[in-house]
C-alpha cells in the first residue's frame, strides 16, 4: 500500500494531508523517512509524529447537527468546541470540512481519511446546501449577479445558486459545490448584507432530515 494511502487509512488525515505530513518529515517507515511514493508492507512499522499507526479496519462516521456558538476544533482558544458536547466515544473523530462558530447544521466527523478526502477535495465538487437569513431583503439584481457571474472576493470569484424561501426575500437556500472559508458570508458582505443565520442541511450524499439540534447519528459509508 502506498504510504499516503496507509496514513489516510490509519488516521483522520486525508491523502493530501498525509502527503504534507510525509513531505514535512513527520512520517517514518522502519525509522527511515520515506519518499512520497514509498510502499508499506505488512511487517513495516510506520510512525506519525513518533507514534505508531495502523490502518483502521472498521471506520466510524457520524452526522452531527452543530448548534451555534461552538468552534470545530479541539483548541477553542477561549470558545467552547464541538468536543465539549459530543459524546466521549467520538472525541477521536475529525470534522470533515468546517462550520464557523456562528453557523449551525450538518457536520460530518470521521476517522476515515479516504472519505474525508473524497468529500473535501475540490476535484470531487460535492454539493452543499445551506439555509440562511439575510439582514435585509435580497435584491433580485444581486441574486442574479451571484448566480450568473459571481462576486469577486480576495481568493477568487464566488458563485452559487440561490432559492428564495419567503415573500420578504430575506430567507434563502444556497446550493454550492465550493467550500472556501466563510464563502457565503463573505459573498453577501461584499454586497452589503449580513448573514445572522446560516445552517447547512446537506453535504454530498448526507442530509440532516430530522436529526435534532446537538444530536449525532452514525452513518454507513461505502
Amino acid at each position: 500500500m502506498r504510504i499516503n494511502k496507509y496514513i489516510a487509512a490509519s488516521t483522520p488525515l486525508s491523502r493530501r494531508a498525509a502527503d504534507e505530513a510525509i513531505a514535512n518529515g513527520r512520517v517514518t517507515i522502519n525509522d527511515n523517512v520515506p519518499g512520497p511514493g514509498a510502499d508499506v508492507g505488512d511487517t513495516d512499522i510506520v510512525l506519525l509524529d513518533d507514534v505508531r499507526v495502523r490502518p483502521v479496519m472498521n471506520h466510524t462516521t457520524i452526522m452531527f447537527n452543530k448548534p451555534v456558538g461552538y468552534v470545530c476544533s479541539r483548541d477553542g482558544q477561549g470558545s467552547e468546541t464541538i468536543y465539549d458536547i459530543l459524546p466521549k466515544a467520538y472525541e477521536r473523530l475529525q470534522p470533515v470540512g468546517r462550520l464557523d462558530k456562528f453557523s449551525s447544521g450538518l457536520l460530518l466527523l470521521t476517522d476515515d481519511g479516504d472519505l474525508a478526502n473524497e468529500l473535501t477535495h475540490p476535484k470531487y465538487q460535492k454539493v452543499k446546501v445551506y439555509e440562511a437569513r439575510l439582514s435585509q431583503p435580497l435584491e433580485p439584481l444581486h441574486q442574479q449577479m451571484i448566480s450568473d457571474h459571481g462576486v469577486m472576493l480576495e481568493d477568487g470569484n464566488s458563485t452559487f445558486q440561490i432559492e428564495i424561501l419567503n415573500p420578504r426575500r430575506s430567507r434563502i437556500r444556497v446550493t454550492m459545490r465550493e467550500g472556501r472559508n466563510r464563502q457565503i458570508r463573505r459573498t453577501f458582505s461584499a454586497l452589503g448584507y449580513g448573514v445572522p443565520e446560516l445552517n447547512r442541511t446537506t453535504f454530498g450524499p448526507y442530509s440532516l432530515n430530522t436529526l435534532a439540534l446537538g444530536k449525532t447519528k452514525s452513518v454507513t459509508t461505502t
